[in-house]
């Protein structure tokens, strides 16, 4: 049987690989095996901390909106807040209510405000 050779393709192969791992610290940067293996482990971790995002900016967020609401007594706690937010159908998600809350002040306290005068 006659040799094949194909360093070409192979090479083309790692080189990309290397690429991938060029940033990456030690062995996981220069021994094909160990970057093949880092690089399903960091793809892995990138896909998995995607959803892990959304859900640490959602806690980051409802922390805001809680720290103003009970800073100066608007309401006694978090989730009242949004179930009147919710019943009296102001359509603001936790995204906005925490940037109004943390540059305008004034503007987040008018929000509450009118939650509680429509109540009353």
């Amino acid at each position: 049987m006659t040799r094949v050779r194909r360093g070409y393709i192979a090479r083309r192969r790692r080189t990309k690989m290397r690429l991938f791992a060029s940033t990456f610290r030690g062995a996981h940067s220069r021994l094909t095996r160990t970057i093949a293996q880092q690089k399903i482990r960091a793809l892995v971790s990138a896909h998995r901390d995607r959803d892990r995002k959304k859900r640490d900016f959602r806690r980051l967020w409802i922390t805001r909106i809680n720290a103003v609401i009970r800073e100066k007594v608007l309401y006694y706690n978090y989730s009242n807040f949004i179930s009147d937010l919710y019943k009296k159908e102001l359509l603001l998600n936790r995204k906005v209510l925490a940037q109004i809350a943390i540059l305008n002040r004034n503007c987040f306290y008018m929000i509450a405000n009118e939650i509680t005068k429509k109540e009353d």
